[in-house]
């Protein structure tokens, strides 16, 4: 390994970010200086885009766009709506009822919608201003809106778990997708647990009267967008069709749904719509190139090699010391870095550190994308956290308190996930998608 060229790519990689230079271009300028420092211009240049140019080249990659449409779609075609009432009408009679109900819904719209973003902003933009009206503190409601928006990165379809895939030599999506229900149940159950404590402590009593018939009723009336859930994942596990060809699936059963049935998206809407995602799968499909581009160069400088005997050899050869070294990693990371890259350029440093300790690929893609979970929920680059905030009209240092508990929650969901491996591959195996 050359020192000097890992440095020109630490340095300048930090250097680009401190100027606020967009992460993706962060990414590309300082793999391209590195290559300078060993290489003449042109076959750095033509190396660098030829990397670039063959991180895309991949059929699975199709998934994303198709997600990001449907995404959009059922984000303005009134399914956010429909959930967050069969939600209220599920867990409304509880103490805090309102703060449980963001939690499933966001949690529901999430494993439709598959983003973080999207379940923050349909979900919270409508229960916000409710929980608001029924006494809750402007930042307690953020905070729970934040936090809960993460769990549709784990409960499937999720975009970032097929980057995973990619950037682990082509791990199941399938196995991927089953993999994320448990521990994405499992974080919105503590998450419920937190709300709860804190409803009681601070007498919040908005509880309604359970009326089984009005269950049944909104039930019904979510129970085509829920479908969407059994028509994407049953498809994939049965094997009727692939995570690209579901992703299809999924944005005209959307359409059909929101355009056709519900009525709530107008013709005129749709080239908005497209024009979003196109954009938004534009931004995507730039950091993964560039992302590749990178991973190529640490591969070709032997730093995932290096990196893996110094962890062994500083944790002792301790497999319970590495994977907590690992994930203190991830956590630091994912406060200063966006998932997509972050998945991209240390899936291929730090997988090969596990599987030596025998630890499963897809074990390991579950415990990557939570810890950078908490991540979007932290400054200083903190999507969720930003958006969050912008919604309940408050700033960052007044969610910061409120926020602790929830993280709490989710750092022993992550401590659970990383050492009780059959939390994510239980269904896996089940279904025998190992």
């Amino acid at each position: 390994m050359n020192w000097a060229e890992v440095a020109v790519l630490l340095v300048s990689f930090v250097l680009f970010l401190g100027l606020g230079v967009p992460i993706a271009f962060c990414i590309g300028l300082s793999a391209g200086l590195t290559l300078l420092v060993g290489v003449d211009v042109l076959p750095a240049v033509t190396t660098l885009a030829q990397r670039i140019a063959t991180g895309l080249d991949s059929f699975a990659l199709l998934a994303i766009p198709f997600f990001v449409l449907a995404g959009q779609l059922m984000n303005r075609g009134g399914i956010a709506r429909r959930l967050i009432n069969f939600s209220r009408s599920l867990l409304g009679m509880l103490p805090g009822g309102l703060a449980y109900v963001h939690i499933l819904a966001a949690m529901l719209f999430g494993a439709i919608a598959g983003s973080a973003v999207a379940a923050a902003s349909a979900v919270g933009g409508m229960l916000g201003p409710r929980m608001r009206e029924a006494g809750y503190d402007r930042d307690f409601a953020a905070a729970v809106n934040i936090t809960s928006a993460t769990t549709g990165l784990l409960i499937p379809p999720s975009n970032i778990l097929i980057v995973y895939s990619l950037a682990g030599g082509g791990v199941s999506i399938a196995a991927l997708f089953i993999a994320g229900y448990l521990p994405g149940f499992l974080v919105g159950v503590l998450l419920m647990a937190v709300a709860g404590w804190s409803a009681i402590r601070k007498g919040y009593s908005d509880a309604i009267p359970w009326e089984g018939r009005k269950v049944l009723r909104d039930f019904a009336d979510a129970l085509a967008s829920l479908f969407l859930i059994v028509i994407v994942i049953g498809g994939i596990v049965v094997g009727v069709f692939t995570a690209t060809e579901a992703a299809a699936v999924a944005v005209a059963y959307a359409f059909i749904l929101s355009v056709l049935i519900y009525r709530e998206i107008s013709w005129r809407e749709l080239p908005q719509i497209l024009l979003w995602s196109s954009t938004t799968t534009g931004v995507v499909m730039i950091l993964i190139g560039t992302s590749m581009g990178m991973s190529w160069v640490m591969a070709y400088e032997n730093i995932p090699q290096t990196l893996t005997a110094a962890l062994i050899s500083l944790a002792g050869g301790s497999e319970i010391g590495i994977l907590l070294i690992i994930n203190a990693v991830l956590l630091l990371v994912g406060t200063v870095m966006d998932m997509t890259p972050a998945v991209l350029i240390f899936t291929p440093i730090l997988l090969p550190i596990v599987t030596e300790l025998g630890m499963d690929p897809i074990h390991f893609g579950i415990v990557m994308v939570l810890n950078l979970c908490v991540g979007l929920c932290t400054p200083p680059v903190g999507s969720v956290l930003f958006l969050g905030t912008q919604i309940a009209e408050t700033s960052i240092e007044r969610v910061i308190r409120p926020l602790f508990p929830f993280f709490a929650a989710m750092l022993a969901a992550l401590l659970l996930v990383t050492f009780i491996p059959e939390i994510s591959l239980f269904l896996p195996r089940a279904f025998g998608l190992l």
